[in-house]
């Protein structure tokens, strides 16, 4: 687990001010860089030592086998697994004849510092080799926003009391070997070296390597190149073989004088283009490279930055944990989505492989309605990427002996990858999720060109999907049977609350999708009778409920299983998944995520206030956060029922989820979904916001150790910035020519808001709660420390930990 003090709390900053060896992996996650086309692990430059080397171009992947105990009809017939592509991170140094290694001779100082507006990573160290050569190293490196094949790096030498020769070696290195990700030994063995040479090339100033997969047949391109400054008598010169460049140089350097270089890499890849429109491709990306410079790759970094964070940075006063967790979140979530272009936000995001690499439904339910308030361009490409794959999933469809198509519950491409069908294909709930993204992003931005075109048929297959998946009962409600919800320990069950409800408004969207474009309606073969169809299922969908308990339930009769032995279940054997059989797990009253509760979040117009607070505190009661994905929505709901401190402690734990590895999984790459989740907990739980309707609605309220939240977001292409105090709200608009108005809803009340004056309405004070929630015992998130300590470290807390997703 990563300590509390290895990170300072600062506002704009991560900073690592001493080298653990023992957390490098997790440092390497947290250190990540990446534009949601590459993505570049925080391994230390010279890459020894290492806790898991990673380099990553977005999609790109290999096949490898499934493991079945027994195979079954319609279960997928191979997985894919992202694949560490060529490494051009790669700088090493020698100091006279040794080379520069941490873990010899004597380091007096490492600092790394991951810079959350100027969106690099900065390095500096202090090192005395064995034979006593002192040396002070400076790096920093960069995956560009803007040239989105291109990723930078600026490497200084300075020798600090007598002349050294210095030998600089800078490299591309394809097929490294890394730690084992698998037990399985097929899948390792697809793993090990899973890139096959085609071409290399020494260049006037580095050196190109192509390779292909072996089963996948993708086929990749990289190039690296240099601009050198130093002393003048400065050799420079480069070798290439199959799986390795390296460019080398040579000089001696006296005290005072450094030597200098810039280090630019291309990638490319593709499924379909030849060896020759890749080579030129990342060789077209080294030119634009070079054209912009060190310096001017560094302005165009910070630019992009300026204005993203002008759209949506989210002021804390109170926490300042929370603080710089935030916007360390909202970075990470940026990196995933920015420049992915036509391809999938996956779990991990760019930072590791854990997951495989794959992306879920986490992506549509947490990590987009923070991006369409943020970045919408990065929605559109998100959905525009789920369209592409629509084929795929119409034949998914039809293998299942379905209409529509059904969308895979783990993937990389776009195939069904999950080889335990209970958390996979029986979760339909990631059908709906999509439809409410497209839903969603529509809503926020007016784009009925890109609900033409794209979103219009994503509503009208997963509509027809429900339709097949569902039935009408004697007396005439509607039923989806055998469904799995986000709740992955109540699997194979009738009537997901939470499912139910997103399908309901997934079959309403659809229609009325249709009815502003019946001309593409028709082309895609809409008729008035199927969409009359819809309505009567989505008017008709049973909603369960325990009418002597007067709460609703999970799954249809969830509230008449039997209770989990909390009381008797120690702590080491949480996760469940780990420590009990699933048949044990599936039977029983425990809930591994928020379930019921995620749904009273996302369709928080079908209850009532008073069902939601009973609801709220019947369910804490058997949920255990097995998941990451958990404590977001909980945070969110407990302050809607009027829990604001406990909502501040679940906040706390998504935010950190990584910063300190509560999980201990941090290893595998961040979780970019609980870091979505912070956002989403302050801006939906504290400051109320709701978008169930084209108007959206606040209902701040703010916790004790708040003392104000201040954050913005991107409506119909005007930025509304709210700000929160105890006793009132402000609510401002801009626009770049100040026109423009916008109608929200506070505390129920309706608000004009123009680009003119912003408006002020009071607070209304908080209601009573009643008691607060039981959790499990151990299982509560851990209080929010209320005070930071002089040095800017936190105090040590207790935190749960748990690995998250059945799979991991």
């Amino acid at each position: 687990m990563i300590r509390e003090r290895a990170y300072p709390v600062e506002p704009w900053h991560v900073r690592e001010t001493r080298l653990d060896v023992d957390v490098l992996a997790q440092s390497e996650s947290v250190f990540a860089l990446a534009n949601g086309h590459i993505g570049l692990r925080g391994n230390l430059d010279e890459g020894e030592p290492h806790g898991l080397p990673g380099t990553y171009l977005n999609s790109f992947f290999e096949l490898r086998p499934l493991p079945y105990a027994e195979a079954g009809y319609g279960f997928p017939e191979s997985g894919q697994t992202i694949v560490n592509v060529t490494n051009g991170k790669l700088i090493r140094l020698l100091v006279d004849d040794e080379p520069f290694d941490v873990r010899y001779g004597e380091l007096f100082d490492h600092e790394r510092v991951l810079d959350l507006r100027a969106g690099t990573l900065h390095r500096s160290v202090l090192w005395r080799s064995p034979a006593g050569k002192r040396v002070r190293i400076c790096s920093t490196r960069l995956v560009s926003f803007t040239q989105r094949s291109v990723a930078a790096i600026r490497y200084e030498v300075e020798p600090v009391d007598e002349p050294l020769r210095l030998i600089v070696q800078s490299e591309l290195v394809a097929n490294e070997v890394l730690p084992a990700q698998s037990r399985d030994p097929r899948v390792a063995a697809v793993l090990e070296s899973p890139l096959e040479s085609e071409e290399h090339l020494a260049l006037e100033d580095g050196g190109l390597l192509v390779h292909h997969t072996r089963a996948s047949g993708l086929r990749l391109a990289a190039a690296m190149g240099h601009e050198l400054d130093g002393p003048t008598r400065t050799t420079l010169s480069t070798e290439t073989f199959d799986d390795w460049a390296r460019t080398t140089v040579t000089c001696v350097t006296q005290p005072g004088e450094r030597i200098r270089l810039d280090k630019y890499v291309a990638y490319g890849w593709s499924s379909e283009r030849s060896r020759p429109a890749l080579r030129d491709q990342v060789g077209a990306a080294l030119a634009g490279a070079r054209f912009s410079g060190w310096s001017g790759l560094l302005a165009e970094q910070r630019e992009y930055l300026d204005t993203f964070w002008d759209t949506s940075d989210v002021q804390v006063e109170g926490d300042p944990e929370v603080q710089q967790a935030v916007r360390f979140g909202l970075f990470h979530v940026l990196q995933a989505g920015a420049r992915a272009e036509l391809r999938p936000i996956a779990a991990k995001g760019l930072t590791g492989p854990g997951y495989d690499g794959h992306v879920f439904w986490d992506t549509e339910t947490f990590v987009l309605p923070v991006l369409t308030y943020t970045l919408p361009s990065a929605v559109v490409s998100g959905l525009r990427w789920r369209h592409s794959t629509l084929g795929m999933a119409q034949e998914r469809a039809r293998t299942l002996g379905l209409n529509g198509a059904a969308f895979p519950w783990r993937t990389i491409r776009g195939q069904e990858c999950s080889a335990y069908w209970p958390a996979g294909t029986a979760a339909f709930h990631i059908a709906a999720d999509i439809a409410d993204a497209v839903r969603r992003y529509v809503q926020a931005t007016g784009d009925l060109d890109f609900e033409r075109e794209v979103g219009l048929e994503l509503l009208v297959e997963t509509a027809r999907l429900w339709r097949s998946l569902g039935h009408h009962d004697r007396a005439g409600r509607f039923h989806l049977d055998g469904m799995t919800g986000p709740d992955e320990y109540t699997a194979v069950k009738s009537d997901n609350l939470y499912t139910n409800l997103m399908a309901q408004r997934n079959l309403l969207a659809a229609a009325e999708a249709v009815g502003r474009h019946g001309d593409h309606a028709w082309r895609l073969g809409v008729d008035d009778e199927e969409t009359a169809a819809w309505r009567d299922a989505a008017n008709a969908m049973h909603i369960p409920y325990d009418a002597e308990l007067r709460v609703h339930q999970q799954v249809e009769g969830f509230t008449q299983l039997q209770e989990w032995d909390f009381a008797g279940t120690p702590p080491e054997k949480y996760p469940l998944l780990l420590n009990y059989p699933y048949f044990d797990l599936y039977r029983k009253q425990v809930v591994k995520q928020s379930d019921l509760v995620l749904a009273m979040h996302w369709r928080g117009d079908a209850f009532t206030a008073e069902e939601k607070a009973r609801n709220f505190a019947y369910y804490e009661r058997r949920t255990v956060r097995d998941s990451s994905l958990s404590a977001c929505t909980q945070a969110v709901l407990a302050a809607e029922v009027g829990h604001l401190e406990l909502a501040h402690d679940y906040l706390g734990e998504a935010a950190l989820m990584d910063l300190h590895d509560l999980n201990q999984n941090t290893r595998d790459g961040v979780h970019v979904a609980s870091l979505a989740g912070a956002w989403i907990a302050l801006v939906a739980g504290f400051g109320g916001m709701r978008d169930h309707t084209e108007i959206l609605s606040f209902a701040p309220r703010l916790p004790n150790r708040i003392d104000r939240l201040e954050f913005s977001l991107v409506w119909h292409g005007h930025r509304l910035r709210v700000d929160v105090r105890e006793q009132e709200t402000t609510y401002a608009l801009r626009n770049g020519d100040r026109s423009g108005t916008m109608d929200l809803l506070h505390h129920g009340e309706r608000v004009r808001v123009t680009c003119e004056e912003p408006v002020t309405r009071p607070n209304p004070p908080p209601s009573p709660t009643g008691p607060a929630p039981q959790q499990p015992p151990g299982r509560a998130p851990a209080r929010r420390a209320s005070v930071i300590d002089s040095a800017g470290s936190n105090p040590p807390t207790e935190q749960r930990t748990a690995p998250d997703k059945s799979q991991g």
